[in-house]
């Protein structure tokens, strides 16, 4: 590998949801780079048997991934379409309301900066079942009559979806180094569905168990404890051996860049945070936006659920082209663009265009946050630093992105309108199209 993490005519760049990246070769012999969040570290002797226990069951193994992968949107996802009668229940401002989103993203890039420590110490697999049972707890624990159980449940909820984001692609790095593609595939493509239905689903649960929203929020419980469940053989197996526990040296005594002092990095860093901003901000107040202009909530909630969904388009194709490219500012512009006029028409035609506003966000979303997890690697001069740069740009990119919905919730309080917050989004996608052209420059840190 190259001072420039590409590749030319078959190969391609695969990056994960979260921005873990590691290196696979494909049929033709093409390389492919991801990023390992454990970069640095190699294999003990001890851990080395334990993967060897795990992989006999490859079987369940899978099934493990699969649902927990199902989990990592779920609690987010489900609450979008209920933050109405949420807020009423509370008697909460906008502000307030939220905070019910903001909290957990706060905590995704807070969990971010001890998921490492805590795999290479307990093991991934003991981690990943404790995050599943506290997602579960989590959960539950909003539904609470209590708005300090709301906002504590929510806590819960982004560590250890915080735990689950960085552990789970290293995890399939580890266990699938022939297959890294394809699980990558079914992980991400997972992830996406759970989110998806969870949207889908949030009104017609409440209505289905007749229970209000908190039934709606508490159900998704039962699937952290069945993927909790799921994983249980494996932290049996495993007895909390990672495999990976032994640092690894640098070739030739080499210092680790600090990418902290890099401006590229923090260029990198700064177009995943806005990028994170603007996703988050629909998250909290697309299906709002709609209901607030007449639309029902369960119409609301589906075309919710087709903006998860039609994300995946962009998360796939734009990755692609731009390990293709020596420099990424075309695709710059054509994602912010794409956001920007979603959040244009949101504006303008929220009701008459729904569909369509829903659907160009989703590509542009889809496309920028895969983006985003590209130029970690391509902007990366090895491994070690781009387990670095991913670090630094999902901490700093998820405390950005928790001030979005908090600011949105607050304009929208003091105007009431969506046309200010939508303003200051649209001027969010200015400030990332100027700092994603620095970023996309063909060089590396």
């Amino acid at each position: 590998m190259g001072t420039e993490t590409r590749t030319e005519e078959q190969g391609s760049t695969l990056v994960d949801a979260e921005g873990s990246a590691r290196a696979l070769v494909n049929a033709e012999g093409s390389a492919r780079v991801l990023v390992d969040a454990e970069a640095g570290v190699r294999r003990s002797a001890e851990g080395v048997a334990a993967r060897r226990a795990l992989l006999a069951h490859p079987a369940v193994l899978l099934v493990g991934i699969v649902l927990a992968s199902l989990n990592m949107r779920v609690a987010l996802a489900s609450v979008a379409p209920l933050v109405g009668e949420i807020s009423d229940a509370f008697g909460l401002s906008a502000t307030a309301s939220s905070l019910v989103t903001s909290v957990p993203v706060l905590f995704l890039g807070l969990g971010a900066l001890m998921a490492p420590r805590l795999g290479r110490r307990f093991g991934a697999e003991r981690v990943l079942f404790a995050a599943l049972l506290l997602l579960g707890v989590g959960i539950l624990a909003r539904v609470l009559p209590s708005v300090y159980a709301l906002y504590g449940g929510g806590i819960l909820v982004g560590t250890a979806i915080a735990l689950l984001n960085v552990l789970m692609p290293g995890l399939i790095k580890r266990d699938f180094p022939d297959r890294a593609a394809s699980m990558t595939s079914v992980y991400t493509g997972a992830m996406i569905a759970g989110a998806t239905v969870a949207a889908a689903a949030a009104v017609p649960l409440e209505k289905a168990l007749g229970g209000g929203w908190e039934a709606s929020l508490g159900f998704w419980s039962l699937l952290a404890a069945v993927a909790a469940l799921a994983w249980l053989p494996q932290v049996l197996i495993a007895r909390g051996r990672t495999g990976h526990e032994v640092r690894a040296v640098l070739a030739g005594g080499a210092r680790p860049v600090s990418v902290w002092r890099s401006a590229l990095a923090w260029q990198v860093t700064l177009f995943m945070g806005l990028q994170s901003l603007w996703s988050y901000v629909l998250i909290a107040w697309m299906p709002t936006i709609f209901t607030d202009h007449g639309m029902s909530r369960s119409t609301a909630g589906v075309i919710f659920a087709f903006n998860n969904l039609i994300q995946v388009a962009g998360a796939f194709a734009v990755p692609l082209l731009a390990g293709r490219m020596r420099s990424q500012r075309p695709l710059i512009v054509l994602v912010t663009t794409l956001v920007a006029a979603g959040y244009a028409g949101l504006m303008v035609a929220p009701v008459e265009g729904a569909w369509l506003w829903s659907a160009v966000l989703g590509v542009g979303q889809g496309g920028a946050v895969g983006l985003a997890l590209t130029l970690i690697v391509l902007r990366a001069g090895d491994a070690v630093t781009a387990a670095r740069l991913s670090g630094m740009a999902q901490t700093v990119g998820y405390l950005m992105a928790a001030a979005g919905p908090l600011a949105a919730g607050a304009l929208h309080q003091a105007t009431g309108s969506w046309t200010l917050p939508i303003c200051v989004v649209l001027a969010v996608c200015a400030a990332a199209l100027a700092v994603g052209l620095l970023a996309a420059r063909n060089r590396t840190v």
